[in-house]
Order: structure tokens, then sequence, then C-alpha cells
């Protein structure tokens, strides 16, 4: 009786759960069939039939294969302006993120505990509030409207967050580890290089998933301190969306949503579970 009880629970448990991703899934594949559809489907009106003729052409005109340049109407050249922008973001912003945290956990200075609680603020400061010094600052420094000043941006926005990963992560290590190391000789970079960084791979793949979905997503740095020519993704679909004409094309605009959103969704997908386990294992202390 017992038994049969479990059964039950159980399978009303998954049932339950299966509704809400079917819920939450709903939108993606609206989405989906979408863009495959044609004109004279789209003119149906029912969302949720499958395209009868499944067509590539609103993929093809929402990544712009037909045109080239800073005036394609497509998300080609957008899209690898945000290759060039996440890659070296994400990079420096994990690198010295793991860096900080590492000073501030394993070697401790007057202030540093005031240090990290002013980087601290920096985690829930809001975007809107730097726009103007930043703007500043970019200015002065000559980087104003360029790739490279996006990349600043980003990689300042970011140090708070990857000092937080990584701080919390090597808490939870020993301090013995490090005296036992000073003691045999080892200098700071070599107990970083090859204590500390050999065992971080886990919230190493926490930041840099972290990292890469923060500034792929990000729509206010880009459409305030890029320049005509190196806008990110999330501002071509913008423009792409925007775009006036006698008849709006849903179908072009589905394709464009999904293209801006397939390098997130892929690295959930492959290194979801990675992300997880270093969230889970930096969790003991800090």
């Amino acid at each position: 009786m017992n038994l049969s009880k479990n059964t039950f629970g159980r399978w009303l448990l998954w049932s339950i759960l299966a509704l809400f991703a079917l819920w939450f899934l709903l939108p993606m594949y609206v989405m989906l069939v979408t863009s495959f559809k044609d004109a004279d489907q789209l003119r149906m009106g029912n969302l949720l039939s499958i395209p009868h003729n499944p067509t590539w052409q609103a993929w093809e005109s929402a990544w712009g294969s037909a045109c080239t340049g800073v005036d394609c109407k497509g998300l080609k050249p957008y899209f690898w302006n945000s290759i060039q922008m996440v890659v070296p973001a994400v990079l420096i912003s994990t690198a010295i993120g793991s860096i900080c945290g590492f000073v501030l956990t394993k070697w401790k200075f007057p202030g540093s505990n005031m240090i990290f609680a002013g980087m601290l603020f920096g985690v829930f400061m809001p975007m809107q509030v730097v726009l103007l010094p930043m703007s500043q600052v970019l200015g002065h420094l000559g980087l104003a409207s360029s790739l490279w000043g996006l990349i600043l941006v980003h990689i300042i926005a970011g140090i708070p967050t990857t000092t937080l990963f990584f701080r919390n992560y090597f808490v939870a290590i020993p301090d013995e580890l490090v005296k036992a190391a000073t003691l045999d000789g080892a200098h700071f970079l070599q107990i970083f290089w090859r204590i500390f960084l050999p065992i971080s791979t886990p919230i190493i793949v926490v930041s840099l998933i972290w990292q890469f979905t923060n500034i792929w997503n990000d729509f206010l740095y880009g459409v305030v301190f890029s320049g005509a020519d190196n806008k990110p993704v999330t501002v071509g679909l913008n423009n792409l969306a925007n775009t006036t004409s006698a008849v709006k094309q849903y179908n072009v605009d589905m394709a464009a949503a999904i293209i801006a959103a397939l390098p997130t969704l892929l690295v959930y997908i492959f290194a979801g579970r990675y992300f997880v386990r270093g969230l889970t294992a930096g969790a003991v202390k800090g």
C-alpha cells in the first residue's frame, strides 16, 4: 500500500514538473516553428501549427547572407562584433577576478576586508549609475565608441562578480597549504599558478559561463558605449526587430532572436552541469 502511494506521488510530481516544463518551453517552440514558416503560413494566424513547407528563408534574411558591411540589415556583422568583444572580456575579467580572490583570501593585508566590501558593492550596483562617469573615462582614454572601450567596460563591470566567485571558493582551501608552500620557497605567483589554479577548474567554469552570458546578453552597455561599426548582437537584434516595413516579418524576427540566443543556449546545454557543480563546490564556506 505504501509502495503504491509512493509511486503515485512520484508520478504526480513528475507530471506537474512536466507541465511546468512544457509551459516554460512553449515560447521557444513558437519561435522555432514560426522561423521556418513563410509569409503565407504566417497570415493563417495559428502560432502553434507546424510549418507545412519548412524554409530557411527567414534564417537567411535574419543572418544577412546576401549583404555585407555595417549597413547590412542582418545579424552577421553584429554577431561577429559580439564574438570579438566577449572572448577577451570574459578571459581577462576571469583572470583578474581569480587573482583578486586569491589575494583577498590568502594574502590578507590591512584594509583588505574594506576593499572586498567595496568590490562586493559593485556586484549589486545598478548599471545605469556608471553610464555617465564611464563615458567620461572612455573619452579621456580615447576609447569612446570603440570595441576596446566596450571590452574595458565589461571587464571592469565583471571584476566584482568574478572576485566574489573565486574568493568564496578559495576561502574553503586550508591556509596551511599556503604556509607549507611558502616554507618550501614558493612565492606569490608560484603558489597561485601551481597550486590554486589547477584545483580551481569548477569555479573557473562558473566564472566563464557567468561572464559569457552576462556580456553576450547585455544591451545597455552595448547601445551606450559602442560605435556605428562595433555594435553587439543585442543591439543588432533590436534594430532588426524595430525595422519599419509594410508587412511585419515575424518569421525573420523569430529566427534572429534564436540566432542571438543560440550561443548562450549551447553554453548552458553543454556546460550547465559544470556550472551547478562549481557553484556548490564553493558553497561550503564564505
